[in-house]
């Protein structure tokens, strides 16, 4: 929990009806220059791929990263290339008309421009098409995140071209290693402040004021003295039949299992068998509630390796996020998802993980809406254009409101 001043509990900043409508209508001006604009990055391939000079994740989201600050800058703004881990475009604040100060440090919508690889099965068009028909982009990336990050830097075009000016520095900032590591945002937090607080479209509506911890475990067959191979498999396979293939998926067999009012139950899932320095071993993952702490679940973890003679090793972990409901970030992403959409904005809690795991002060917010899943890492993602331009909306309120 954070506990900048920007985040306490006082009152968002209120918008006049008559500028939220231009913020609005400017959005739709803009439309069908954004939508292309999404459409032209999609058909980038961005998978991560070998290091090379300039490009620490590969040549492919290099080119992805190059693409999108040309844009940036096309559009007027500022850019700053962090290494080729990450890239921004800025919006620079201004003094008010009666002489307000600037305020200091700055305001951010952090995505990626990373994607999983598309597969190869499954796909009803080429995924890196752009495909557009009934109102609908189907292309890998639409979603996960290249649609999303754009519909903000065009929300904050948005803003630009109405002559409106930010009190505090906004940012647009586009990562390059969010599927495979976050080795970009650590890597951008050695380089550069964190933000004062911002919001992450890489997850759903409404705003997300809490993530689950999640936690990396790897368990690997350990042989007794005298065992041979096929008594140590068979002792492997024992464990697996009783702690994994016919055990909850609350972690009951491991001794991890909570429950939690706001998070719900801990979950276990992601398992992969896998050899690990010759023995066989299985990986999984445990999404955990803030009910329960990461020395709670290795000391209980570790309690059953030692009764099935398994070595036990933690191989990452993100502690839970939790920000007040009544904070000034949250309740700001929830007026303007309400005011945008009119649907009920009551924040809520999330079982994946995103950039808000990491940098400081963000909160994951959008971008698909209530019933809108399993879209994302599949073939076949798709992103509808209505819904593009009211992610573009929302996020132009929320950005104008957050700099002020």
């Amino acid at each position: 929990m954070s506990s900048t001043d920007c985040l306490e509990n006082e009152e968002h900043i209120a918008i006049d009806a008559e500028l939220e409508e231009r913020i609005l209508a400017e959005v739709d001006t803009i439309s069908d220059e954004m939508i292309e604009a999404i459409r032209a990055i999609v058909r980038q391939k961005s998978v991560q791929g070998d290091a090379a000079e300039g490009a620490p994740f590969g040549t492919d989201v290099r080119a992805a990263l190059d693409q999108t600050l040309a844009l940036c800058r096309e559009l007027g703004f500022e850019t700053c290339d962090v290494d080729g881990c990450m890239g921004y475009a800025t919006w620079k604040a201004e003094p008010g008309a009666n002489g307000e100060p600037v305020l200091p440090g700055y305001v951010c919508a952090l995505g990626h421009l990373d994607v999983v690889p598309e597969g190869t099965t499954g796909w009803k068009v080429p995924p890196y098409s752009a495909h557009l028909e009934n109102g609908r982009i189907t292309s890998r990336g639409v979603l996960d995140n290249k649609g999303p990050i754009y519909a903000c830097l065009y929300a904050l075009w948005a803003l630009k071209r109405l002559g409106l000016t930010p009190r505090r520095d906004v940012r647009i900032i586009f990562g390059c290693n969010e599927e495979t590591g976050f080795g970009d945002l650590r890597y951008y937090l050695e380089h550069e402040p964190a933000p004062v607080m911002g919001f992450t479209p890489d997850c759903k509506y409404p705003v997300v004021y809490a993530e689950r911890g999640r936690m990396g475990v790897r368990m690997t067959a350990q042989a007794r003295e005298g065992e041979d191979r096929e008594a140590l498999l068979a002792r492997f396979f024992a464990f697996m039949n009783e702690y994994v293939l016919n055990a909850k998926p609350n972690g009951e067999r491991f001794g991890v299992d909570c429950t939690d009012p706001e998070f719900g139950i801990t979950e276990v899932r992601n398992y992969k068998l896998v050899m690990h320095e010759g023995a066989p071993a299985v990986e999984f993952a445990i999404s955990y509630p803030a009910a329960m702490n990461a020395q709670e679940l290795e000391e209980r973890l570790g309690k059953v390796a030692d009764e099935q003679q398994l070595s036990f090793e933690v191989t990452g972990n993100f502690n839970p996020v939790r920000f007040e409901k009544d904070c000034r970030l949250v309740r700001t992403l929830v007026y303007t998802y309400e005011h945008v959409t009119g649907a009920d904005g009551s924040p809520v809690t999330t079982t994946g993980g995103t950039y808000a795991k990491l940098m400081p002060n963000i909160v994951p917010f959008g971008p698909s809406f209530p019933g809108q899943k399993g879209i994302g890492h599949q073939p076949n993602e798709w992103m509808d254009v209505a819904d593009i331009i009211t992610n573009a909306k929302i996020y132009a309120l929320s950005l104008y409101l957050l700099s002020r």
